[in-house]
């Protein structure tokens, strides 16, 4: 018997995006406890240009290894095409979405005609949600999930030592969001309204409409004004950008309050302890359970998955390009035949 052949997206080297190969490969065969998912969508991460690059900047400790060829992607919306054995709960033609073996593969499969999942990576998808708009909340919206809401798993992140404890939001809270308009960004906002949180958002002056029409109840444009002198005393940062410049963001903060920069940033402990503010972060993790509670505050309206820009799957090289052009308003995804 011939064996079943798609196409997918390659690495077979690391580099900017011409490295993208659009190439024909086997179809793979789900292992017990996973399906076989026909994508329809893929959404498009951050990981997914790190490793398309090799992970520079990365320290070497926390560097994976990746074994080449490999098909990036992580987040997927599809039908389900096969079910391997042991799987409970799926059946061929239901329709899924989900993060796919993050962190722990870091790159899934997903930008492809199909892919293995594992089972308890999925959630239905909602059926007044489109598989566009399913493929793009994920990642993001976990991430927002399991900073804000619930961590969800007992894994340490590998960057720090503390865990990470989700602020408790609610009326009277104040939560700085840095980088709104972004994936994550988005998410959060509306997560925070969600439980009643007033949320000043920061982004640039072309996002302010579209922040405020998710809730943002201050908005502040950084090209205009430093974020970090603007406010005072507010009970949670979220920085979704993150990094060096992270710690900036620390006299922003009330005393007992919270930053959580979503990538880890330099921080000196003994300043956080004088200005008695916490500052953890941790690693998003993939969680079908926790993807269904998204995915009905979704279906009930609650939250609003934006989608930047989409390209079909042969022009993920164009995708990612327009990822490296930056102020990405919600995400960019990927359209499979």
């Amino acid at each position: 018997m011939p064996t079943r052949t798609m196409k997918a997206i390659r690495l077979h080297e690391f580099g900017g995006p011409e490295v993208l190969r659009h190439e024909e490969v086997p179809v793979p065969v789900p292992a017990p406890g996973e399906v076989l998912v026909r994508v329809h969508a893929v959404g498009l991460n951050p990981p997914d240009w790190y490793v398309r690059e090799g992970m520079p900047g990365i320290p070497e400790e926390f560097r994976p290894s990746f074994d080449l060829p490999l098909i990036p992607g992580t987040d997927v919306s599809g039908d389900v095409a096969a079910v391997g054995a042991g799987v409970r709960g799926l059946a061929v033609g239901d329709e899924v979405m989900g993060l796919l073996r993050f962190p722990v593969l870091m790159q899934g499969g997903a930008y492809a005609e199909y892919v293995t999942a594992p089972a308890a990576d999925l959630a239905r998808k909602p059926a007044s949600v489109d598989h566009v708009h399913a493929a793009a909340l994920p990642m993001s919206g976990l991430t927002a999930w399991q900073y804000l809401i619930e961590v969800g798993h007992g894994h340490p992140s590998p960057f720090q030592e503390a865990p990470h404890r989700p602020p408790a939001l609610g009326p009277g809270t104040t939560v700085l969001v840095n980088g709104a308009a972004g994936g994550v960004g988005h998410l959060a906002l509306q997560l925070a309204k969600w439980r009643g949180a007033r949320v000043i958002a920061v982004a640039s002056g072309a996002h302010e409409a579209f922040l405020r029409g998710l809730g943002a109840d201050e908005f502040i444009d950084y090209t205009e004004q430093r974020p970090e002198e603007a406010v005072r005393g507010v009970d949670v940062v979220l920085d979704a950008v993150g990094g060096p410049t992270s710690r900036r963001f620390l006299p922003a903060v009330r005393r007992g309050g919270a930053l959580h920069p979503v990538y880890f940033g330099e921080f000196d402990d003994e300043e956080n302890a004088e200005r008695g503010v916490t500052v953890t972060g941790t690693q998003v993790r993939s969680s079908g359970a926790q993807l269904a509670e998204l995915g009905r505050l979704a279906d009930a309206g609650t939250i609003r998955v934006a989608v930047d820009s989409t390209f079909a799957l042969e022009d993920a090289r164009a995708a990612h390009r327009r990822a490296a052009r930056g102020h990405i308003r919600g995400k960019i995804v990927l359209t499979v035949a």
